[in-house]
């Protein structure tokens, strides 16, 4: 949802500034996903949107369910209660770490395979996929049967579909032509 990215963002921001000049990118990412973790579970989320809960109850439960949070992160959850942007830290966290990979120069790739990949052919993927964006990757793989054979790759907003199915409807639009 447009809106919910456009109120997450100077959020995200904020937080990327202050974990960057902390030198504390990788805590605050550990902190972001775990708060996360928390606030998409079905019970919290309820909780999030029971207007008879008070502010204040809300973020005393949060701050209880998320062990060891420290004070930056505690006055986080506060000023999220506040505004009512709680339900808001899944998405804050997914722009906190598009700006983090930024920063790092490291790409996202979701790769989709009609099999499970061994480690030796994601590295020999990820290898290729370093080779053609010249940047670090990062790939998590998902299993998807549809494609018959071969694997589709998103990165960004790029799609590299190397897939069987896309061969075959590709093959199938050839012979309509």
């Amino acid at each position: 949802m447009a809106e919910t990215t456009t109120i997450a963002r100077p959020y995200a921001e904020a937080l990327f500034r202050l974990a960057d000049q902390g030198g504390r990118l990788k805590d605050w990412s550990a902190t972001l996903e775990a708060m996360s973790r928390v606030a998409a579970d079905a019970q919290m989320r309820e909780c999030i949107a029971n207007p008879r809960l008070s502010a204040a109850a809300l973020a005393e439960l949060f701050v209880s369910l998320c062990e060891g949070l420290d004070a930056q992160a505690r006055s986080l959850v506060r000023v999220l209660v506040e505004n009512r942007r709680l339900a808001l830290l899944p998405e804050i966290r997914g722009q906190f770490e598009a700006l983090k990979n930024e920063r790092e120069g490291v790409l996202k790739a979701q790769v989709f395979s009609a099999f499970p990949l061994d480690e030796a052919q994601k590295a020999a993927l990820v290898s290729d996929l370093e080779r053609k964006f010249g940047q670090k990757v990062e790939a998590t793989v998902a299993l998807d049967p549809e494609l018959i054979g071969g694997v589709k790759v998103a990165v960004g907003d790029e799609v590299i579909d190397a897939s069987v199915r896309a061969k075959l409807a590709a093959m199938a639009a050839a012979l309509k032509a």
